[in-house]
């Protein structure tokens, strides 16, 4: 076995690793005390990490375990695409069972698949221009929009990220993803909070309610400066202005007309990736 014990700088003693502990109990005899659950390592034992007690600890794990692989794996920076998952690749049907109907409206929002898999083709060259560390495409893995990005990505040979969910409807993350890129979350805030940690432009295209909270999440997050400005490009108006009237939120007061200066309407993926170049002398 590689020996992969580390030293502490002040002492110079050196510990066991934890591995090498769990490879140690692994062979040793098998005893009514052995066997019980209270004698097994904390750190390797299921039951006791999946208590309620330890939800703290499981958050910290669920940050800590994406970000210190996203550094081994040199990622810089992202540009993170949120969209429906429903929304087919044109001349295909939703994966999901949906009658007729839906299908119909659905396809006719099919055109922004393939605008989300050219946005991602530009800005992951440029992407490979950086050696695949700056403006790495991020999604939250599924399909629909999400596939398209990450497809787009690898049309070009370049990497892409998946911050997956468990959820009970929806599929394993797409086929396109980097591997070595592809996290599975539990809790939707720290999901979220990765989305935002390397985030240097956000890109919303039609979607749906998963959709809508997390444009609004960074909007706020923005707007109370809670997180630094950066380009909030909105895909699809003809699609989003019946939805979302925003003149009439700031015609009411609830937000400044300036707070509309916060994000921005593209009609093509080169005008997107123009925005978010421009914004940064890139």
């Amino acid at each position: 076995m590689t020996d992969k014990r580390v030293s502490d700088r002040r002492t110079g003693a050196h510990f066991r690793t934890s591995e090498e502990d769990i490879e140690r109990l692994e062979r040793q005899p098998k005893t009514p005390q052995t066997e019980h659950p209270a004698y097994r390592l904390a750190f390797n034992d299921e039951d006791f990490l999946t208590r309620e007690e330890l939800r703290p600890v499981r958050l910290q794990l669920e940050l800590l375990k994406p970000h210190m692989l996203l550094d081994e794996q040199g990622i810089d920076s992202t540009v993170v695409v949120f969209g429906s998952a429903r929304i087919p690749e044109p001349g295909k049907k939703s994966e999901r069972d949906y009658n007729d109907a839906t299908q119909a409206a659905l396809q006719k929002n099919a055109k922004y698949y393939e605008q989300a898999r050219e946005f991602a083709q530009i800005v992951t060259e440029a992407s490979k221009a950086t050696g695949g560390k700056e403006w790495v495409i991020c999604s939250g893995g599924g399909p629909g929009i999400m596939e398209a990005a990450n497809r787009g990505a690898d049309e070009v040979d370049g990497r892409s990220i998946a911050l997956n969910i468990v959820l009970p409807f929806e599929a394993l993350p797409n086929p396109y993803v980097t591997p070595s890129l592809s996290f599975q979350f539990h809790y939707f805030a720290i999901r979220k909070m990765h989305f935002l940690l390397r985030a240097k432009a956000v890109c919303i295209f039609p979607g749906g309610f998963g959709t809508l909270d997390e444009f609004f999440e960074v909007i706020t997050l923005i707007q109370t400066q809670r997180v630094k400005p950066m380009p909030i490009l909105i895909f699809g108006k003809e699609f989003w202005e019946p939805i979302i009237n925003f003149e009439a939120l700031a015609d009411a007061g609830t937000v400044s007309h300036k707070d509309l200066e916060l994000f921005e309407f593209v009609d093509t993926p080169q005008q997107g990736w123009d925005i978010i170049r421009d914004f940064y002398g890139a």
